[in-house]
């Protein structure tokens, strides 16, 4: 699954930190494609059993942190662990079947 991050359109470079989740019942390789993302910004990607994360080449790979995680099953308790782990949660996005995902970032 290839993921997509920009920046909403009312910012120019996306500068703060991310933290991502990303849940699948099966092992999967994630493909990240970013755009005006800076670099040297911590990112975390947290990830199911198994999957994952491959960076494009020249990306912030440098930066980034990947980590396997066993989730929650169901999508409340994953949301609720995630609300006490990190505080918020500024999108959830739940998919049956999907090549590509597209997230704008931003404030």
């Amino acid at each position: 699954v290839t993921l997509h991050l920009n920046p909403i359109s009312s910012v120019h470079i996306h500068q703060k930190p991310l933290v991502f989740l990303l849940n699948s019942p099966l092992p999967l390789v994630w493909k990240l494609k970013t755009e005006r993302l800076a670099p040297g910004v911590r990112r975390v990607f947290l990830v199911s059993l198994g999957s994952i994360v491959h960076f494009e080449k020249g990306n912030f790979s440098s930066s980034a942190e990947t980590e396997e995680k066993l989730f929650p099953e169901k999508n409340e308790q994953l949301l609720q662990w995630a609300q006490r782990e990190y505080g918020a949660v500024t999108s959830f996005t739940e998919l049956k079947i999907s090549r590509n995902i597209y997230i704008k970032v931003g404030e």
